[in-house]
């Protein structure tokens, strides 16, 4: 079991169960931001309520911790092999069947892993927050969009996280065998659909708050 864990299929299939755990956290974390723009109640009493229940809470940031250190850990180890297998790069090359999103796998994934540290130091913990209130999400959310560079940072990031999202959804379900291989393999129908939702909700967000919106 350690063997077909620590090879190419078994890091893989680590990768995809690790992401559509990232997948399914931000479906939910996106459509209780957008709480926001219901106003203060809402959205602070849906975050009242998680925070109730601590064993719950712990329990999905426990969770969350493990899988990105797996799915980080194993991308990590894939892309060593794979640069050992071929040192030397290809003099030119001209990809096939590629995307933007596939291209930029690895360097978006690092542009992620980044924001995801600031955002918690920024939302969860409120370190790098300057006017950061315990428990009102609202009152954090609606402040901190005020400042044009930070709606600036939170767009580029949700660029990132989207494109990662378009070719990471869909090569998860791939890597698990639970789709088959297909004749037009841009065209990723589910994944875009995904990624597309789950980037809009989080992007807009920042602008429509910034343009006073919700608050």
């Amino acid at each position: 079991m350690r063997e077909l864990l620590r090879s190419n299929v078994g890091l893989k299939a680590i990768m995809a169960v690790s992401g559509l755990i990232w997948v399914g956290y931000l479906i939910t974390h996106v459509a209780a931001n957008l709480l926001v723009f219901t106003g203060p109640t809402l959205i602070n009493r849906y975050s009242a309520l998680i925070h109730a229940q601590p064993v719950i809470l712990w329990g999905a940031r426990a969770v969350l911790v493990v899988a990105i250190v797996l799915h980080v850990w194993a991308a990590l180890t894939l892309t060593r092999r794979a640069r050992a297998a071929r040192p030397v790069g290809y003099e030119r090359q001209e990809p096939q069947v590629a995307t933007i999103a596939s291209r930029t796998m690895r360097i978006g994934g690092v542009v992620v892993l980044v924001f995801l540290v600031y955002h918690i130091l920024h939302f969860t913990l409120g370190t790098l927050h300057p006017s950061f209130v315990h428990g009102n999400p609202y009152a954090n959310v609606t402040s901190a969009f005020r400042n044009p560079l930070l709606v600036v940072i939170y767009e580029v990031a949700m660029a990132a996280v989207g494109l990662h999202l378009v070719h990471g959804a869909w090569s998860s379900f791939r890597s698990l065998g639970l789709v088959r291989p297909s004749v037009h393999p841009l065209r990723h129908r589910t994944s875009l659909l995904v990624a597309g939702a789950v980037w809009l909700g989080f992007a807009v967000i920042p602008i429509l708050v910034f343009a006073g919106v919700g608050r």
